[in-house]
């Protein structure tokens, strides 16, 4: 199976391509190399892992692009990276393979927490057709940042450094200085919590399935009679399916809609998307 390498230049994602030449033949790896049009920077990173990657002999590298600013969020950066990263795979088959290590998980988890997205915060880094190697056995063992450091050193991995990175702006580099301070034991409890949670969610994601109408129409009282938590639960499938990418406060505000609008009345969902609810029911045919 083809293995598409999301490779940025910086340290995390060179020490995972070198580990990959290492572990599959050449021919399954493919690298994909993403600049956000956030720094002028990026640019330069672009062709360092273009060169990086004909250095090692592997095929001409994905390159893509958006143009979407200084401020730009890391949500709205994670977005386009990965609808790139889609585009790839569709049309090389395979999986996507990213660089996050056991520090990237702990730093989701505490961020998930403090923004309040609930059950499915300790599930972090576990969208479908993505691989983790670095958390995952791959090579060997569970990588945190230190030891991605000491391979880098030992390797002599030459790579980026992407000044964003000591931004106090960022909430994750707030976060980050307290993970780092964190005992390796410490992390691999999260690490451990975080194994269970997912087998938790995979079982829920089975049940919400289950419980997709056939007809693609949703009874408004639903919502309005089930646990909040269950409703969100099956709202998030909803969207799922109908290809919505929603956060937990956009959800929150669609199931209000849904228990409180009048009927025939319309709501606004992520990409410019309409959706009309009727007096008793609504489907998520956009219109």
């Amino acid at each position: 199976m083809k293995k598409i390498l999301a490779v940025s230049g910086g340290v995390d994602s060179m020490v995972m391509l070198d580990l990959m030449c290492e572990k599959f033949p050449k021919k399954e790896l493919i690298v994909a190399t993403f600049d956000h049009g956030t720094r002028e920077s990026a640019k330069e990173d672009v062709e360092f892992v273009c060169e990086k990657a004909r250095a090692l002999g592997l095929r001409e590298v994905y390159k893509g692009a958006a143009e979407l600013g200084d401020g730009a969020s890391e949500e709205e950066a994670r977005a386009e990276r990965y609808a790139f990263l889609r585009e790839v795979t569709e049309q090389e088959g395979g999986e996507i393979w990213t660089a996050h290590h056991l520090d990237d998980l702990v730093e989701t988890v505490v961020i998930n927490f403090l923004r309040g997205t609930g059950v499915r915060g300790l599930a972090a880094l576990n969208a479908p057709n993505v691989r983790r190697p670095f958390l995952d056995g791959t090579f060997g063992e569970v990588f945190d940042k230190r030891a991605i450091w000491k391979y880098a050193a030992k390797n002599e991995i030459t790579f980026r450094q992407d000044p964003t990175n000591a931004s106090d702006e960022y909430l994750r580099n707030r976060v980050r200085p307290r993970v780092l301070k964190m005992d390796f034991e410490q992390k691999m409890e999260i690490y451990e919590l975080w194994r269970k949670q997912k087998k938790v969610v995979s079982e829920i994601d089975k049940i919400v399935s289950s419980l997709m109408p056939e007809d693609g129409k949703f009874e408004r009282a639903w919502f309005k009679e089930m646990d909040e938590n269950v409703a969100m639960e099956i709202l998030r499938g909803a969207l799922m399916k109908a290809k919505v990418s929603a956060t937990r406060p956009q959800m929150k505000d669609f199931l209000k809609a849904i228990k409180e609008y009048a009927p025939g009345k319309k709501f606004n969902l992520p990409g410019d998307k309409l959706v009309r609810l009727g007096r008793e029911d609504f489907t998520l045919e956009m219109c």
